[in-house]
């Protein structure tokens, strides 16, 4: 099914592929993922896989890759009966194992391959982040890598220099430090989960299996140009607890 973008967004020279990371199993939003995936959690009425879908189409983007894994089934038949929310989307079946962020995305390699940079976003961040600023920055900076970030309080930080280049990682609550580029003064940004991939990630990723893109980002950024974005001030929301759902219905109407 074709669709036209909406008149009158910007155009942008990223791909107009994206992948929406959908497959986890939700602990922290008991009792709701007791019987249903995270990603159909409602937020005014509309899942937040819907609002993830919705908002990449602001920006062009109608090509999405969904993994899936906890009640997988209940993504695909919303998927079917929604007709993708005016979206191709194409499944990565991850129903025999969680593969987290990274492995889901090594597998997903094949449907998100091209020769233009590809976003991902997370099921359950909800932002209003401006696309084409985050593609504009990561060409300017001809990294890797760019991904979003702001100022806010959490618990685990990337670690910037003054040019905003990922240096290492911190968990405040740990003490936990992975330290890639050894520098003097580093500022701590937190993850906003919304990434640019140059395409040519899939043959550098060092990690199989299980894993979590932020060992890819750290095992990478020594060697490989990788940035955060600062977006400060925009609307973001980690519906990661069901508390946070008033929160997000509050900044998403």
């Amino acid at each position: 099914m074709e669709h036209q973008s909406t008149p009158g967004n910007q155009s942008t020279t990223v791909g107009k592929k994206a992948m929406i990371f959908a497959a986890g199993l939700g602990t922290r939003f008991k009792p709701w993922t007791d019987k249903h995936p995270k990603a159909l959690a409602l937020v005014n009425g509309k899942s937040l896989l819907q609002r993830n879908v919705e908002y990449l189409q602001q920006y062009g983007i109608r090509d999405v890759v969904v993994n899936v894994h906890h009640f997988a089934d209940q993504i695909i038949d919303a998927i079917k009966q929604h007709e993708g929310w005016g979206s191709h989307i194409i499944i990565s079946d991850e129903t025999d194992m969680v593969l987290e962020t990274g492995g889901g995305l090594l597998k997903a390699k094949e449907l998100l391959s091209g020769k233009e940079p590809f976003i991902t976003l997370n099921a359950d961040f909800l932002t209003d982040l401006n696309i084409n600023n985050l593609v504009s920055f990561h060409q300017q900076q001809k990294g890797l890598i760019s991904f979003a970030v702001t100022n806010r309080k959490t618990s685990r930080y990337f670690l910037l220099d003054e040019n905003n280049r990922l240096c290492g990682w911190r968990n405040v609550k740990t003490g936990e430090e992975r330290i890639s580029i050894p520098k003097q003064r580093l500022v701590e940004k937190a993850y906003s989960c919304v990434v640019v991939f140059q395409p040519e990630i899939f043959d550098l990723v060092p990690q199989r299996g299980k894993f979590s893109l932020v060992d890819t980002y750290l095992s990478l950024a020594a060697q490989y140009p990788i940035y955060g974005y600062d977006h400060t001030g925009d609307k973001l929301v980690d519906v990661g607890k069901p508390e946070s759902v008033v929160v997000a219905e509050n900044l998403f109407p």
